[in-house]
């Protein structure tokens, strides 16, 4: 058994206090109007919410003219923007500094197709997803916490091969069709 030597650093970051009220009702909260499976999502959106919120404080400690801050502060706003998380007119680094984790749990895939009348409920979406019934372009995402960019977000729609979107019928539906087939109909009455 050979080592491993891949650098994996975390994904999330749990909270310093684990049992504090208002924070746990905040996040059961933001699990069930999203349709997350866990607190860790929310966690995860909130280390990368502090990691890009650390890099804009960072940022705007140095000078306006700095070509540090002009690239790098430029970059992240471009895509940011790219994202859906700023709009065109909020183009400064300040505005990084408002960002809040609903803004990225709402361009999740998961959510995005909710909102598009794809799914029934939120659940209904992260089901769909999972089982590889939506795609984003040309490409079957199977990924509920996929960020959708802006120019991508009128390419969501069902897959071509799901049996959603005019594949071939699911494991049930040829199931009843033998059935049907075979016995010539007359046991479709008793679904």
């Amino acid at each position: 058994m050979g080592r491993n030597y891949r650098n994996c650093s975390k994904t999330s970051r749990v909270p310093r206090r684990p049992f504090e009220k208002d924070r746990i009702d905040a996040e059961l909260k933001l699990v069930g109007k999203y349709g997350l499976k866990n607190k860790r999502e929310v966690w995860r959106v909130g280390l990368v919410l502090s990691k890009i919120r650390a890099t804009a404080r960072e940022l705007l400690t140095l000078d306006e003219k700095d070509p540090k801050r002009i690239f790098e502060g430029t970059a992240m706003l471009k895509r940011l923007t790219r994202l859906g998380l700023l709009d065109d007119n909020k183009q400064a680094l300040d505005y990084v500094l408002s960002l809040k984790t609903e803004d990225f749990l709402d361009r999740r895939l998961q959510t995005r197709v909710f909102q598009l009348g794809l799914a029934k409920t939120i659940h209904h979406a992260r089901v769909q997803i999972w089982q590889r019934h939506i795609r984003v372009g040309k490409q079957v995402v199977d990924v509920p916490s996929f960020t959708v960019r802006t120019d991508s977000e009128k390419h969501i729609d069902i897959a071509l091969g799901s049996a959603l979107g005019g594949g071939k019928p699911g494991r049930v539906k040829r199931k009843k069709m033998r059935r049907a087939e075979a016995g010539g109909g007359d046991e479709d009455d008793e679904e």
